[in-house]
């Protein structure tokens, strides 16, 4: 098993921005010099607590103040993008990056940036349109036939070259054919799983929900790769959890009830969840009431929180509960203070990970 990151990344609304945009590349050159194997950064335009809507512009930076890490967009979400514009930058980032970069693609999920660009979510069309953008982008790299390219979400022209002046479509990704893809699941049958199935991409389970439901994320991409004749490989399943490891249990458990955890699951995921009629994610059973997703239960059934012995038990469990899986993917916060979040994320890679090198 090996160890990487993912981060919205989660400040109040009302934070400096520029302040909290060093605080998260300072998280990732962190990451980097402890050996963590890859970070994903995630893309939202109308939620006040997730900052950053340009990951691409972010991954930018953060290449040139790391070394090893491979930096990855968490998700780009298609509906927000011309597919002919974001071929571009995507492949000019892979460059940039001499291909330390994963390409993490979807629909997207936030009311707001649904609204924004035209999409009824009820309607389904975020789902179609980020998949043929996908595609479309891929055909673009490796064969850019000149042409009009229209349909219900966009309309471009690829134009005829120009070779006296060289004038042409000629910007393809550094990695061949194209960068390692990603994309993310949410529910049990995650249509968007299925499709990682069938494509051979890296799946990656969010960090809402328990075991159970994470064994039907490996259904769904079992099941695409049926279609295909893929060999699914579970050391490529990403599954991103809170981690918080401590000392002792007591010290993790008192900053996981009364800290950062706490807090952005009150202020920010409860409140979501619950808006979106989506609390249910948390529940191991479904008839469970709302009241009882309480901090406590979800640190107990879907959190990793404890002392070093603890959280290699933990991590045990749920690699034994789904079946195996490759990269654990530790979620990003507004830590504070910073040197608590340092020391847990060194014993989980120094201390924890190296427990786990049989699995």
């Amino acid at each position: 098993m090996e160890l990487g990151y993912f981060t919205m990344p989660l400040h109040p609304p009302g934070s400096n921005i520029t302040q909290t945009l060093d605080d998260d590349l300072d998280q990732i050159v962190t990451l980097d010099r402890l050996g963590y194997r890859e970070a994903w950064i995630g893309e939202h335009f109308t939620a006040q607590w997730e900052n950053i809507p340009a990951p691409d512009l972010f991954i930018a930076k953060a290449i040139a103040l790391t070394k090893n890490i491979i930096l990855g967009t968490g998700v780009t979400c298609m509906p927000n993008h011309n597919p002919f514009m974001i071929a571009h930058r995507i492949a000019l980032l892979d460059h940039l990056a001499h291909g330390r970069f994963q390409w993490g693609v979807g629909s997207g999920g936030f009311p707001g940036d649904f609204e924004v660009f035209g999409f009824d979510p009820q309607e389904d069309d975020h789902r179609r349109m980020a998949r043929e953008a996908v595609e479309l982008v891929l055909r673009i790299w490796e064969d850019p036939k000149p042409g009009r390219y229209k349909n219900d979400f966009w309309d471009f022209t690829i134009p005829e070259p120009d070779e006296e002046v060289g004038l042409r479509f000629h910007l393809t990704p550094y990695q061949k054919p194209h960068p390692p893809i990603g994309v993310a699941g949410v529910s049990p049958k995650s249509d968007t799983l299925s499709l990682a199935g069938a494509n051979g991409w890296i799946p990656m389970s969010i960090n809402l929900v328990p075991g159970n439901t994470l064994k039907g994320h490996w259904e769904a991409v079992e099941a695409g790769a049926q279609n295909t004749a893929n060999e699914p490989d579970r050391s490529q399943w990403r599954i991103a959890r809170e981690v918080f490891v401590g000392e002792t249990s007591e010290e993790a458990r008192e900053e996981a009830l009364n800290g950062i955890l706490r807090r952005d699951f009150d202020n920010y995921f409860h409140k979501l969840m619950t808006k979106l009629g989506m609390l249910g994610l948390y529940k191991k059973d479904q008839n469970m009431p709302d009241i009882d997703v309480t901090p406590e239960y979800v640190m107990e059934n879907v959190w990793i929180v404890g002392n070093p012995d603890e959280v290699e038990g933990k991590l045990r469990s749920l690699h034994e509960e789904v079946g195996g899986f490759g990269v654990l993917l530790a979620m990003g916060h507004e830590w504070s203070p910073v040197d608590k979040w340092k020391r847990s994320m060194t014993l989980l890679a120094k201390e924890v990970m190296p427990r786990l090198a049989d699995l």
